[in-house]
């Protein structure tokens, strides 16, 4: 009797155990299409990059030839790419706090009781979904000197034409405004979602206590939106960091390099030059920053929420 007792008792656990694998096993089955694709084209060129940052390849010969550091020093001597890392912190500068701050108006303003409001925010929403490229090509034709829409404007004010694309010192202007044009919609609606969290007791007790509306928004709004705020500057950062569609359609980096930037150079080097290792090392001299930069906000986010 023990034994039988103990046969059934041994088969039970190994059914029980081969249970427990294919429990265990079945997401990774249905997950396993994912991860490939995840893995050819994600993670193998991530690794591959940084490998190549580290050779002298051409992409068309079979093999590569190790160079050690020679491509981060060669980086590092290299004035153009300060100057390349200059005009993207310029970018990013002057696009993330004006499309913040147009964005949060925005979605303050839509948060009222206002007629057409999800037409309006329909609207503004607009430019986000529609391709990059498509909209660099309108933007090109809204600030052509002689035919543009905008110098037609200017002209009708008695301002007078401006040669966006042509002038090194209105390119990059030319850039940040069709950036914040393209991508303050969706920070619009992070916005309008943190806005419409905030409980409305708050404003009931500060218009009881006499405050005005600025007050409102001074010491209830802005600070009870510093999560979405934080979120929304790291997002804003890291993309105006890795700006490239743009520049690649309304200026090519120019006039005389004005608005090259990092991603652009990147570009540039390995499909154009073709010195694959030169353009993994300032890959991830992008990536060091943009880790660094996320690191700070992130620091920053548990300090104040």
């Amino acid at each position: 009797m023990n034994l039988v007792a103990k046969y059934y008792g041994s088969a039970f656990g190994k059914r029980l155990t081969k249970r427990k694998v294919v429990d265990f096993l079945t997401p990774f089955a249905f997950l396993s299409p994912s991860i490939v694709i995840i893995g050819l084209f994600v993670l193998f060129p991530v690794f591959f990059s940084f490998y190549l940052s580290f050779q002298k390849w051409n992409m068309f010969s079979s093999q590569s030839t190790f160079v050690g550091l020679e491509n981060y020093s060669r980086l590092i001597a290299d004035p153009e790419f300060w100057q390349v890392l200059k005009n993207t912190l310029i970018y990013t500068v002057g696009t993330v706090p004006l499309n913040m701050v147009v964005a949060l108006f925005v979605a303050n303003e839509l948060n009222k009781r206002i007629i057409g409001k999800k037409f309006l925010r329909t609207l503004f929403f607009a430019p986000v979904v529609i391709s990059p490229v498509a909209a660099a090509v309108i933007w090109r034709w809204l600030y052509d000197p002689n035919v543009g829409i905008i110098n037609y404007v200017f002209d009708i004010f008695g301002i007078g034409s401006v040669n966006w694309l042509n002038d090194p010192d209105a390119a990059m202007i030319a850039l940040i405004i069709m950036g914040v044009w393209k991508t303050f919609g969706i920070n619009m609606v992070l916005f309008s979602a943190g806005l419409q969290a905030i409980p409305e007791h708050y404003y009931e007790a500060a218009d009881i206590d006499g405050a005005g509306k600025f007050s409102k928004f001074w010491h209830i709004t802005i600070p009870l939106l510093t999560p979405t705020t934080l979120f929304i500057m790291i997002m804003s950062m890291i993309a105006s960091l890795q700006v490239f569609d743009i520049v690649y359609v309304l200026t090519s980096g120019g006039p005389l390099g004005s608005t090259k930037v990092l991603v652009f150079q990147v570009y540039e080097y390995a499909f154009k030059f073709f010195e694959m290792g030169y353009a993994s090392a300032i890959a991830y001299v992008l990536f060091a920053i943009l880790f660094i930069f996320t690191i700070i906000q992130i620091k920053l986010m548990k300090v104040k929420y």
